[in-house]
């Protein structure tokens, strides 16, 4: 934040020393209160803001930030050097604004029919057509690593994908445990994400227990943005939604997490990260390159190296453990080991069982009815004789 705009400290003891509003412009203050939304919330709590709604909160953040050009010297993709404007776009995040290298287009990640048209979320235009795997919004509180001043971190990438076979789309979402992109339709995100269905159903909650939403959050034209007395509510808000899903564990019906249903994506990525740091003497290597230090006085240089760290990698699949023609080949087999059975033996077994009964019955039942039609005399004279033979 640009001190020349807001001196947060003095601002922050005036309203603390219970000083008179009047003292602090009507400006000055609706900046503290942007700058509030993303600072510690224990900060200001008790202190009364007085803000309900704040549709200028984007606007006087970007105000305030630190430019592109303050923050990022110099940058070098592979082997070539670029100015950082011409690689980096600015994104919206929970955190303020922030910069974004090789992000997606808002085009191929957001709806844009669906959300208001006061501020963009990412600035990002570039169509991203080579990139098939799903893509998420970026949530920098939940993913981020620190880098120090004055050193150097090296960062080592490698991707953790997770794939689904397409045998398993007949099975159900749940039995399965994940969604295909077509299935799960989200309001404001083209591609569904484990981790975009989150956000939009913490933007839900949110704006049911608040009647608003904050500033980063996805809405449409007829949402209000929380001003900063809504900080509270809204951080509330997250830790009931995240309560509920151990609170309700037994009894979905009153898990509103629950009712979100946010499995993960059949198809996703994950990067896993291995950091390493120093010092950082960038005074010497000011001096080899023979550049003036006192070109950018009270300067505090770090350096970021990010790279893959192996050139391939290796993707897990989700496949069916067991298949119809899998349980019948293992059937097979077992029987025909344990018990020298053979498909034979099973016709054999079939003809014994149901075919062999069916005949011995029809056969006797003819032999029966022959019986019955002879005379009846020669009954009684067969009778007898049976008689007379057990005597």
């Amino acid at each position: 934040m640009k001190s020349q705009y807001l001196n947060f400290t003095a601002s922050y003891h005036m309203l603390l020393n219970d000083t008179d509003d009047e003292a602090m412009d009507e400006d000055s203050f609706n900046r503290l209160r942007a700058v509030a939304q993303v600072c510690d919330a224990h900060v200001l709590k008790g202190i009364p803001l007085n803000q309900t709604y704040d549709s200028a909160c984007v606007d006087f953040l970007r105000n305030m930030s630190v430019s592109l050009d303050e923050m990022l010297m110099y940058c070098k993709w592979r082997n070539d050097m670029d100015y950082c404007n011409n690689i980096f776009t600015e994104t919206l995040t929970e955190e303020g604004l922030c910069f974004t290298f090789n992000g997606i287009a808002a085009d191929d990640m957001l709806r844009k029919e669906e959300l208001h048209k006061d501020y963009a979320y990412t600035t990002e235009n570039r169509s991203s057509v080579q990139w098939t795997l799903e893509n998420e919004y970026p949530q920098v509180s939940k993913q981020y690593f620190r880098v120090p001043l004055q050193q150097e971190v090296i960062i080592s990438v490698k991707p953790q994908m997770i794939t689904t076979s397409d045998g398993l789309r007949d099975y159900a979402p749940h039995r399965r445990q994940c969604y295909f992109n077509h299935e799960r339709r989200l309001k404001y995100f083209q591609v569904y994400t484990q981790q975009n269905c989150e956000l939009e159903c913490i933007t839900n909650y949110t704006l049911r227990s608040c009647g608003c939403v904050k500033f980063s959050m996805p809405r449409d034209d007829r949402t209000e943005v929380c001003g900063a007395s809504k900080i509270e509510c809204y951080n509330e808000a997250e830790d009931e939604l995240l309560s509920q899903e151990v609170k309700y564990s037994v009894d979905k019906s009153y898990d509103f997490r629950a009712k979100c249903d946010c499995l993960p994506a059949c198809t996703s990525v994950q990067y896993d990260a291995e950091i390493s740091q120093a010092d950082f003497n960038w005074k010497n290597l000011f001096m080899a390159y023979k550049s003036p230090l006192d070109e950018f006085p009270g300067v505090q240089l770090s350096r970021l190296t990010i790279y893959f760290k192996e050139a391939q990698f290796i993707t897990s699949k989700r496949s069916e453990l067991y298949g119809v023609t899998d349980f019948l080949a293992n059937c097979g087999g077992l029987l025909g080991l344990f018990m020298g059975v053979s498909l034979l033996s099973l016709v054999e077994i079939l003809y014994f069982c149901l075919i062999r009964p069916c005949s011995i019955l029809r056969s006797s039942t003819r032999s029966k009815q022959a019986d019955g039609n002879q005379p009846v005399l020669q009954s009684t004279e067969s009778t007898r004789h049976v008689i007379w033979t057990r005597f």
